[in-house]
């Protein structure tokens, strides 16, 4: 699994750039041609439901990346538990700046506290047993560094940020090699000579008999696809000191417990990143504070 996700500066911003670029488009026609460029005034980001907060950080860069002259307060750090009514944080400046970068900020804010959210229920669930929860790859494109931080927030760890972060041979793999007449012995060692050295070899299998041959032919960590809680518990019992597994495939938050209790040490989520709720979170402009300049 990766370590602690860092994000540099600069991705980030691109990540910003296109996302305004693309809601911007030709301008904000609308607040163009209703409100005096002179007009300033306040916003205070809100919650309107219970949650985990992540990414504010992003939020304030729409906000300067739109405007530098804006002011952005956070007042509530990423991680932390919101409930509807919190107040966010708060940016001051050109209401026409605020409102062009209304649509992007919210986007992200509510996309990546939703993650962690998600996340953050599924850790819940889990407590108590030796499971970790993990994302996956199946993130939206463009957005993975971002989406694999708010697992983190949300009490998450991150599974592989890209193909060059881990080895996990997979199915199609094995039906590529299968024909070359390869045991998945022969399979393991022709990976472990040529990947880079030091990484543990990861195999997924889908029964309790190819988990126990991955073990024996040398896997470090065993990927146990779509298999029901009872053989999970079946293919643990059965793998070697030092074998770990990892749980897959059909799990949510009716059954993960379950998962859990079977003793895996992972259990990997596409659902954190590929089909989550957004937050609901509001921006809105306070008009005690409007002025003229």
């Amino acid at each position: 699994m990766s370590g602690n996700l860092k994000i540099p500066d600069d991705q980030i911003e691109d990540i910003v750039d296109l996302a305004l670029a693309e809601d911007i488009g030709k301008g904000d026609i609308t607040s163009g041609a209703l409100i005096p460029a002179t007009l300033l005034g306040k916003a205070s980001i809100r919650a309107k439901a219970d949650g985990v907060l992540a990414g504010t950080g992003v939020a304030r860069k729409v906000f300067l990346r739109v405007d530098p002259s804006l002011e952005v307060t956070v007042l509530i750090q990423d991680g932390s538990t919101i409930g509807p009514g919190d107040t966010i944080g708060a940016v001051s400046g050109r209401v026409t700046s605020i409102l062009r970068a209304e649509r992007v900020m919210l986007n992200f804010l509510q996309h990546l506290s939703g993650i962690a959210t998600l996340t953050g229920r599924y850790v819940s669930r889990t407590e108590g047993t030796s499971a970790t929860i993990v994302d996956t790859r199946k993130t939206t494109p463009g957005l993975r560094l971002l989406e694999k931080y708010a697992v983190r927030m949300g009490g998450g760890k991150n599974h592989r940020l890209h193909l060059g972060d881990g080895i996990l041979i997979k199915d199609n793999h094995l039906a590529a090699l299968r024909p070359l007449c390869l045991t998945l012995k022969d399979i393991i060692a022709k990976v472990r000579q040529n990947a880079p050295k030091g990484m543990d070899i990861e195999v997924e299998v889908t029964s309790v008999e190819e988990a126990r041959e991955a073990a024996e032919a040398g896997a470090d960590i065993v990927l146990l696809d779509n298999m029901s809680p009872e053989e999970m518990r079946r293919a643990v019992d059965q793998m070697p000191a030092g074998v770990r597994t990892e749980a897959s495939g059909g799990i949510n938050l009716n059954n993960v417990r379950a998962v859990a209790e079977t003793g895996v040490d992972i259990i990997s989520i596409g659902a954190l990143t590929h089909s989550v709720e957004a937050l609901d979170i509001s921006l809105e402009i306070e008009p005690q504070t409007l002025r003229l300049s």
